[in-house]
């Protein structure tokens, strides 16, 4: 990026170089590099990149700062540019921020009820039909996994179930993990493993962030949300290592570690997402820190029962330049979650593969038939870049959304 100044010695043009015309990171650092001021583009552009270049530059003007007493100075605006898609500028940048506000959000603020209230919030704005079963009534209408996992917090435990759409499009459902803060249970994680668990709920966040967008675009799909929000916390009736639990599917899983409660509350919403037949199920959880041994923190590990859809997420991931990468659901290793005592174990013998044994198990809870994409997911950003500032972070939604509008629009 080079300055060009006037006759006066003032800012007369901005020279930015871009890697990719549609790509829209390379906007994203201006807002804070720029002096205040109004500024156009001046070039010849697509529909693909006037939106992209608005989009990057709302973006890079992202700042959580709701508990801050003094604000940001002003960021300098950009004019409309000619052919940018102003829906879609919206639709985009209002979704991703609604996702890292939320993970971005105190656990003393975002706890099970507020992650309800926001989705309540979400399906008011687009006119959707919403229900939320919490506590006891969730052992009721059998989610035990769900309610164990939240039951030893005063903030009740609840599952989100969101509908939006005609009855005649494609059923798709979206489960999203809401572990609105995690203190491990009884296997309690030391002070470092706990500094971020307010982000523990970015699955949840993900899900709410997808199902804004397809809303906000009105994608042709016919749309479910599953979105189990607890909080992993310790009292006098946590549940314990060796614990076994009947699941809502009927199988039961023994407590290997109440630390890997994630895949405990998402396996009941997966058993109610598949029991409705849907066309898909993508779900998205910060379920392992496998996955991020295996493939760091900025990019998405997907694992999928259905190459099709494998393969078309992948696509769609290179063209929005959302990074995903594919891991297997070995086989092989699913006798390393076998339980003495119960039909599986929540968590694998030894410390290898942990990634691919967790999406194992969630694959118990989804019939074979039924296309799945599961995505294991950071949600954070650990370092600033230009349009992504350090926390909470939207990762594969882009690439989600992307495959849905190639493929149903």
């Amino acid at each position: 990026m080079s300055f060009v100044s006037g006759i006066s010695g003032s800012l007369s043009n901005v020279l930015l170089g871009v890697e990719n015309h549609n790509g829209m990171w390379d906007y994203a650092g201006l807002p804070g590099r720029l002096p205040a001021g109004s500024y156009s583009l001046n070039a010849r552009m697509s529909m693909a990149g006037a939106t992209a270049a608005a989009t990057g530059w709302a973006l890079g003007r992202y700042r959580f700062e709701n508990y801050k007493s003094r604000k940001s100075s002003k960021f300098p605006t950009l004019v409309w540019p000619a052919r940018a898609d102003k829906t879609r500028v919206n639709a985009m940048v209002g979704a991703i921020s609604l996702v890292r506000d939320l993970i971005n959000t105190p656990a003393e603020d975002m706890g099970p009820s507020q992650l309800a209230l926001a989705a309540r919030n979400l399906a008011k704005k687009f006119n959707a039909n919403i229900k939320v079963i919490s506590g006891e009534r969730l052992i009721k209408q059998n989610f035990p996994t769900i309610h164990a996992v939240g039951r030893a917090s005063d903030d009740p435990p609840r599952l989100i179930d969101l509908h939006w759409g005609k009855v005649s499009h494609p059923k798709v459902s979206i489960v999203g993990k809401g572990v609105c803060f995690d203190t491990g249970g009884l296997n309690l994680k030391p002070t470092a493993g706990m500094l971020r668990m307010k982000k523990d709920m970015g699955g949840g966040a993900h899900a709410l962030g997808l199902a804004s967008l397809i809303m906000a675009l009105k994608l042709p799909v016919r749309l479910r949300v599953l979105v189990p929000a607890v909080e992993n916390n310790v009292a006098g009736n946590s549940i314990r290592p060796l614990d076994v639990i009947k699941t809502r599917k009927g199988i039961t899983v023994e407590i290997g570690n109440t630390d890997a409660e994630g895949r405990l509350v998402m396996c009941d919403a997966l058993a109610l997402a598949d029991a409705d037949k849907p066309d898909m199920i993508v779900d998205f959880s910060t379920l392992t820190g496998a996955a991020r041994v295996a493939v760091g923190t900025d990019i998405a590990a997907m694992f999928c029962n259905n190459d099709k859809l494998a393969a078309d997420l992948e696509k769609a991931s290179v063209a929005v330049q959302d990074p995903v990468w594919r891991l297997p659901l070995w086989q092989p290793y699913r006798q390393m979650l076998d339980s003495k005592v119960a039909d599986i174990n929540n968590v694998s013998e030894g410390g290898f593969g942990g990634a691919i044994t967790a999406a194992l198990y969630l694959q118990e809870f989804v019939s074979d038939e039924t296309p799945w994409a599961h995505f294991d997911i950071m949600a954070w950003n650990t370092k600033p870049r230009p349009g992504r500032p350090v926390g909470g972070e939207a990762q594969s939604l882009r690439a989600v959304f992307e495959m849905l509008e190639t493929r149903y629009r």
